[in-house]
């Protein structure tokens, strides 16, 4: 119990503390999100200067990261590129790297880093041939219409 209470406590402390540095300098964080982050990171820290951290509760927090990055993302990629694909690889392939970071396997955690950074790139990145189809497209409309 005392470790959920220390969870709840520490996402709710480091959230209220990044509502306030949002309200103050006007940067577009989640407080919520940093919380849950802030909590699995100062928990990765205290677990590698050796003291006894919940496994369970910090892989919960880090598949919560997973999952809540992989929306974020999703509100940002360029039309034409599929939200369930992009959620279909990347949330699998982010649960592997923190199970990873959980069971301390460093090259496990390092390979799905550089899928996960690839996957988003090419996710995030609009394809030129999207916006080059667009043009000739609306041209071709044009010059049809004025035709005859």
């Amino acid at each position: 119990m005392a470790t959920i209470v220390a969870t709840f406590v520490s996402i709710l402390a480091i959230a209220a503390v990044m509502w306030a540095v949002r309200r103050r300098l006007g940067i577009p964080v989640c407080p919520i999100c940093l919380g849950v982050g802030g909590t699995w990171l100062w928990m990765l820290v205290a677990r590698e200067l050796g003291y006894a951290v919940d496994t369970t509760m910090l892989a919960m927090l880090l598949g919560a990261s997973a999952a809540g990055t992989a929306y974020l993302v999703e509100k940002r990629l360029p039309p034409g590129r599929s939200a369930l694909l992009w959620k279909t690889l990347f949330i699998p392939s982010a649960l592997v790297a923190a199970y990873a970071l959980v069971v301390q396997l460093w090259a496990v955690v390092a390979g799905t880093s550089v899928v996960l950074v690839l996957l988003t790139a090419f996710f995030l990145i609009a394809p030129a041939a999207a916006g080059q189809d667009s043009g000739n497209v609306e041209e071709l409309t044009r010059k049809m219409k004025n035709c005859c």
